[in-house]
């Protein structure tokens, strides 16, 4: 079987896709449907998302690391572990990792959101659902390569290699060299260019929440698609 990571979001992906956007997208994704949310729907826009807000029906998200105006919540998985969402549906939208997740669900049979909170629960699904290859897909940060989805995507390829024979490509192989190279998470997250943004803007409470590693068995899951908008259960 192979074993990819792209450390952009691009191209075909034919079989199983865990997405990866540790500062904070799929981490904050996970925290919400661990506080028992129905579904997550990711949209494409914040006017969808703003135009999808109703009473039971939660917007979330970001730009720049803050949350949007008219939103209900930002991208913060500690403030969104402070709710309970039961009976609610949470629409989200941000900078990098809803659109890495609904270029994923154009051509993939399966996708998964990873973070390094549920890397265990997400390597272990991907498994057992891929037949083929597993690709693990970097949101980046802002069209660029980023340090922190690179360094997550290297533990879920650590997990993913005790289950059995891969085939790596390059992508794989850098990431396994700085999870090697790097056995801290709060190094890379909290040096990468999206950690330090987030520092300076006093939300480095949530790098070291994202950091922890394996404390989830939730794994969010494409259910299908609806009016444009990306749904995602628990799985």
């Amino acid at each position: 079987m192979r074993l990819r990571v792209d450390l952009l979001p691009h191209g075909e992906y034919p079989d199983t896709v865990i997405v990866v956007d540790v500062l904070r997208a799929t981490t904050t994704a996970t925290v919400f449907l661990e506080h028992h949310a129905d579904r997550l729907l990711f949209s494409g826009s914040i006017e969808e998302s703003l135009d999808l807000k109703s009473e039971n029906t939660i917007v979330a998200g970001e730009r720049g690391g803050l949350a949007v105006a008219g939103f209900d919540l930002g991208n913060s998985p500690i403030e969104a572990g402070t709710g309970s969402y039961a009976g609610k549906t949470v629409v989200m939208n941000t900078t990098n990792g809803t659109y890495a997740a609904r270029v994923a669900s154009e051509s993939a049979k399966h996708v998964l959101l990873g973070a390094l909170r549920n890397a265990h629960a997400a390597a272990r699904k991907a498994k057992s659902l891929a037949v083929e290859e597993i690709a693990i897909v970097c949101s980046g940060e802002r069209g660029r390569a980023s340090l922190d989805d690179t360094y997550t995507a290297g533990v879920l390829c650590e997990y993913l290699l005790a289950m059995g024979e891969f085939t790596l490509n390059d992508g794989a192989r850098i990431a396994l060299t700085l999870r090697r190279q790097v056995g801290d998470p709060i190094e890379p997250l909290s040096s990468s260019s999206g950690g330090m943004s987030l520092e300076s803007k006093g939300l480095g409470e949530d790098i070291r929440f994202c950091a922890r590693i394996s404390e989830s068995t939730i794994v969010p899951t494409l259910q299908g698609s609806t009016d444009g908008q990306v749904i995602f259960v628990s799985g």
